[in-house]
């Protein structure tokens, strides 16, 4: 199991592993990430979604609400590395910025 480091930059995705190592997660073990890719406009367009759907797989939409933007979530099943979660919100965001879209958030359930 991947112990507290101090390789994590001091920025929301660093805290959010320093969080998980406190909490004894596993590292080593491949993990269901949850990635959403929020849309400054919605619904996004087709082709941002067929561009999604050809990086990731399946998607799911998540429509605006209460003064929230909308956004479309993605999966990926991978070991969690602050590098391999980094990569694929700076891959995927460079990829939607054409289309109004960022990836700045994700989760995993443990």
């Amino acid at each position: 199991m991947t112990k507290l480091t101090a390789d994590w930059p001091d920025d929301a995705d660093g805290d959010v592993f320093r969080r998980l190592a406190e909490a004894g997660f596993d590292f080593d073990k491949s993990w269901v990430l949850d990635f959403n890719v929020d849309f400054t406009n919605w619904p996004p367009p087709e082709a941002a979604l067929e561009l999604l759907r050809s990086m990731f797989g399946n998607l799911a939409a998540h429509p605006p609400e209460r003064g929230c933007l909308g956004y479309v979530l993605f999966q990926v099943v991978s070991p969690v590395s602050y590098e391999g979660v980094t990569s694929i919100q700076r891959r995927t965001s460079s990829a939607m910025q054409p289309f109004g879209g960022v990836c700045e958030s994700w989760g995993v359930m443990h």
